[in-house]
Parts: C-alpha cells; sequence; structure tokens
C-alpha cells in the first residue's frame, strides 16, 4: 500500500488565501460533510492544492502537491 500524502504545508486559515475559487464535490450533500478544494495561483501556495473543511470555511487549509493529492485520491479510490 502507498504511504498516504506527505502534508507540504498548512495555513491558520484559509481566509489567507485571496482569490480562489473553493470547489465541492458533486457528490455532496446540502449537510456540508465535506472537503474543498482549491488551487491558489499566487502567493506561497500557488501551485500546490488547498484543501479545507466545508463546516468551517475559515478555518485551516492544508496544502499539498498536486501528485500527493493525485496518490491520495488513487490510494482511496
Amino acid at each position: 500500500m502507498p504511504a498516504p500524502p506527505r502534508t507540504i504545508s498548512s495555513l491558520s486559515s484559509s481566509t489567507e488565501l485571496h482569490g480562489v475559487r473553493w470547489l465541492r464535490s458533486s457528490y455532496s450533500t446540502g449537510a456540508n460533510n465535506c472537503v474543498e478544494t482549491a488551487a491558489p495561483a499566487t502567493g506561497r501556495a500557488a501551485g500546490l492544492l488547498a484543501v479545507r473543511d466545508s463546516k468551517d470555511p475559515a478555518g485551516p487549509a492544508l496544502l499539498f502537491s498536486r501528485g500527493s493529492w493525485a496518490r491520495f485520491l488513487t490510494t482511496i479510490s
């Protein structure tokens, strides 16, 4: 089994990511029980994938390389 993705970094608040569009899976329900992703184009998170809890939009965001996130998705699929 492959190793889980390594977190590159994190932000104490996802509000530190300015001008990003957060996306939610089309499989999510109205109960907000999911994660959201964004692809920052500028700043220290540029080129990484940001992931946050949809229930806490101002809470922390984890930052992953695209390769790490892809391996994570492959592993759980």
